[in-house]
């Protein structure tokens, strides 16, 4: 995947419309930015400003109602929902404040399960899940279930299963936001690393300044726009 001058991310002109009953809500509007390849972006604002909502058009989660969002340069609101899944399984990995995982599965099967779209081999998987789970500092509980780890651990699992596919793009919403502030910090600490020592694009959604601060850059949604001032 190759984007122009650098740029992995170029949303251009974006708006972005819900349809409640016969309201429409509009939650963003001619919004447009790029992400640089290797950056670490922090999206901050006001509860209800769209900051999920734009993390979700940049993974392709959902769809925009008018504009473009082109990842690497592949223009991906124009694939079709299949192709648009396999983009996503090949380019996104997703962390979430709650985990997500799968209370039936031990960290390492959790950790797998975006490996089963994928043609590796049995063997290959196992080899992509260990190292995966090594960089997280994870590998002596990778056959514990969820309900034995801690919160910190549970996120830990979560950001192994976001990289084992080595993703071209990293998007996290509110990865702290279930966490004491020690593991909070130490979730943090480990996406710095994944981004200052692997290279890892990642874009993450926050209401703490404890956790923006972290990040290369800081911008802020507020009305549908960015800006890198703090709304009033």
């Amino acid at each position: 995947m190759s984007g122009g001058d650098g740029v992995l991310v170029s949303v251009r002109d974006v708006d972005k419309t819900f349809r409640r009953g016969s309201e429409e809500i509009h939650v963003l509007s001619g919004l447009s930015l790029e992400v640089p390849r290797g950056e670490f972006l922090a999206l901050m604002g006001p509860s209800g400003s769209g900051k999920s909502t734009l993390l979700n058009l940049i993974g392709g989660l959902d769809r925009v109602t008018g504009g473009s969002v082109a990842v690497g340069g592949e223009l991906i609101n124009s694939m079709s929902s299949r192709q648009l899944a396999a983009w996503r399984a090949r380019h996104v990995g997703l962390v979430f404040q709650f985990y997500n995982l799968l209370p039936v599965l031990t960290a390492e099967r959790n950790v797998e399960l975006p490996l089963l779209l994928t043609h590796l081999s049995k063997a290959e998987r196992r080899e992509h899940v260990a190292t995966a789970l090594k960089m997280v500092g994870l590998s002596h509980r990778s056959r514990h279930y969820p309900r034995h780890l801690s919160g910190g651990e549970q996120q830990r699992t979560g950001i192994a299963r976001a990289i084992v596919t080595d993703p071209t793009l990293l998007l996290c919403d509110e990865p702290t936001g279930d966490l004491d502030r020690k593991s909070g910090d130490e979730i943090l600490g480990l996406l710095q690393a994944l981004n200052h020592e692997h290279g890892k694009t990642i874009i993450m959604v926050t209401h703490d300044p404890h956790a923006s601060a972290r990040a290369t850059r800081v911008l802020y949604l507020d009305k549908g726009q960015l800006s890198t001032e703090t709304p009033e």
